[in-house]
């Protein structure tokens, strides 16, 4: 049981690379998706969608921008059939302000003044600029949510002598759209955590920090490492959304946990023009509408539960034909390979991984047997259910009686990888029989969040960082901080 070390590698990654298709378009990759009660504003839904994974914060000149090819969304669910009711569109542009100068970014340099702000005077060495907008669709209407307003995207933190007060420049992307919404675009440190290298490694777990099932000291620690978090000291593109409750359920009020109006269900999708034509010139002529290259709702499921073969037409396909994947949920591949290591699973067809798949109790305890829609992989969210004061949050969240997270919707402070684990291992159907604690030894992300938003941390210093690796700094629990290697 301790040794858990069989079979694929296309398992245990959120989204980073996790499809054949994902891993030849990186810019349309989606690493994770969030969806969440604010608890700064519980009024407020907050939802997040992370792109383009393993960005290395020295990787300059011009660093990360976002595709303007791609079509950016996060699409809402509010009458359980689905299909996307309210959509959030984002669409990206690049504009580069000095033609002649070789860096996206430069300041206190050549007489440039550092970078201080996104417009105006102390913007001038923001070379490589990004501009976007954001268009809230719905069955009968469709609204420029940011009319009259320049939306910029935050760069990446080049480093002390270029934005020397990254902080700062950071809060000038918060913006206040119509309708009660905010917006922030930008880049950001990677929130995810997971011990990748041992994962991929036919889930090789470092016996140091629990081989696979943790200990209870181990498992019981929702603020420390114990093993290496591969994704620490990289950054991620990311879109953070906050909008009012009542905009997004079916008749625009809010409701008490026990209504099933209260219960929603996300996801995020990235799209690319179905024919694209790049011209000597360097211009480029699209059209022909879009075509999805990747959604995510749940985190895991591509990875833990749908087969390779299969992962590029679940990724371009709607949440509303997941039926064709039902299989893959009532019988996963990952229970079948615990049990061959010991670790005890229920029998298939697992039922008990269907509230990750419809509507029905834990997250939606008003829904009846009418209400639980087809199979389809959303992030539902109970917008009833009060968020968790900040600091508080469990880090196993539903599974530890903390109803604030995941799969209860999903906060950045929730450990998926151990929570997602643990229910393919049958924890729902029964966690006293089926209750192994399977983890890796990450159980906390590498930059701390903030309490307000855009809550993710700043992205890291393209000259000042580091990653946490097998026998270096980053694990907080074990001998010197080193981590370690086996």
């Amino acid at each position: 049981m301790a040794a858990l070390v069989v079979q694929p590698a296309q398992v245990f990654a959120a989204s980073h690379r996790e499809a054949p298709i994902t891993a030849l378009d990186q810019k349309a990759d989606i690493t994770d998706w969030f969806a969440y009660v604010s608890p700064e504003r519980p009024d407020k839904v907050i939802m997040i969608l992370n792109v383009d994974p393993f960005l290395e914060p020295s990787n300059g000149p011009n660093y990360f921008p976002f595709d303007p090819g791609i079509l950016y969304e996060f699409k809402v669910d509010n009458n359980n059939d689905g299909v996307e009711d309210v959509t959030f569109q984002f669409h990206f542009k690049t504009e580069i302000r000095a033609p002649g100068v070789f860096t996206g970014f430069v300041g206190n340099l050549a007489g440039i003044p550092p970078i201080t702000a996104l417009d105006g005077p102390g913007s001038e060495g923001l070379n490589l600029r990004q501009s976007y907008t954001v268009t809230l669709v719905t069955r009968s209407t469709r609204q420029d949510l940011g009319a009259g307003q320049s939306l910029f995207a935050v760069p990446t933190n080049v480093g002390p002598r270029t934005m020397p007060n990254y902080t700062q420049l950071r809060t000038q992307g918060v913006y206040n759209l119509s309708d009660n919404i905010r917006v922030f675009a930008g880049t950001v440190a990677d929130p995810f955590f997971i011990d990748l290298g041992a994962a991929f490694d036919s889930l090789n777990f470092r016996k140091t920090a629990g081989g696979g099932v943790l200990p209870p000291n181990i498992d019981a620690d929702d603020h420390s490492n114990y093993a290496p978090n591969t994704v620490a000291g990289f950054n991620v593109n990311t879109i953070v959304l906050e909008v009012p409750i009542a905009m997004l359920t079916s008749d625009h009020k809010v409701h008490a946990a026990a209504d099933k109006q209260a219960a929603i269900g996300t996801y995020g999708s990235t799209s690319r023009k179905r024919l694209s034509v790049l011209r000597r010139s360097g211009d480029g002529d699209e059209r022909e509408g879009w075509a999805q290259v990747q959604r995510m709702g749940n985190p895991l499921i591509n990875e833990l539960i749908i087969g390779t073969g299969s992962k590029d037409r679940f990724s371009m396909d709607d949440p509303k034909n997941d039926a064709q994947f039902a299989t893959f949920f009532l019988d996963p591949l990952l229970a079948h390979i615990f049990s061959s290591i010991g670790i005890p699973v229920p029998p298939a067809p697992r039922t008990d991984l269907l509230p990750l798949v419809q509507y029905m109790a834990p997250i939606c305890p008003g829904c009846k047997a009418s209400d639980v829609g087809p199979i389809a992989d959303l992030l539902r969210l109970n917008t009833g259910i009060p968020p968790t004061a900040a600091g508080s949050e469990k880090r196993l969240a539903v599974l530890a009686g903390d109803f604030g997270g995941f799969p209860n919707g999903r906060r950045p402070v929730d450990d998926v990888v151990d929570i997602a684990a643990r229910a393919v291992g049958g924890i729902l159907a029964d966690a006293k029989k089926f209750g192994t604690p399977i983890g890796d030894g990450v159980n906390t992300g590498s930059a701390p969040l903030s309490t307000g938003f855009p809550f993710l941390a700043p992205a890291y210093s393209g000259r000042d960082s580091a990653h946490a690796c097998p026998g270096q700094a980053g694990c907080t629990n074990q001998p010197n901080g080193i981590c370690p290697i086996n």
